[in-house]
């Protein structure tokens, strides 16, 4: 079976998160990197979920886009404290956007239904 692109793109963002948090300042790393991180994981967690359940999908999918929400902002104000870099920041970005909007076609063809 084929992984849809949302779980390949999902996956690869966390990849990416993961090593950038740990460059955090220490007094950091459990508070807003563990933040960012606690976003993602319940990200991919959610749309796992989705994936899994027919009757409660479209719940769980708000549960995915409440998880982006946050992680946004963690990472815009990540971006702000110069934890991360310009370069960083504008590659996460476009990572999340393709997220989002994948995100949003998978709500939409659910709510069809």
């Amino acid at each position: 079976m084929k992984e849809s692109p949302i779980f390949i793109r999902a996956f690869d963002l966390m990849m990416w998160l993961l090593p950038a948090t740990t460059k955090f300042p220490k007094e950091q790393r459990f508070i807003l990197a563990q933040r960012v991180q606690h976003a993602a994981f319940g990200f991919y967690e959610a749309i796992t979920a989705a994936s899994l359940s027919k009757r409660r999908q479209a719940q769980f999918l708000e549960d995915a886009d409440i998880e982006l929400q946050r992680l946004r902002l963690y990472l815009r104000l990540s971006r702000r404290l110069e934890f991360l870099d310009s370069g960083q920041y504008e590659h996460v970005f476009k990572m999340i956007e393709e997220i989002g909007r994948l995100l949003g076609g998978w709500s939409k063809k659910t709510e069809v239904r």
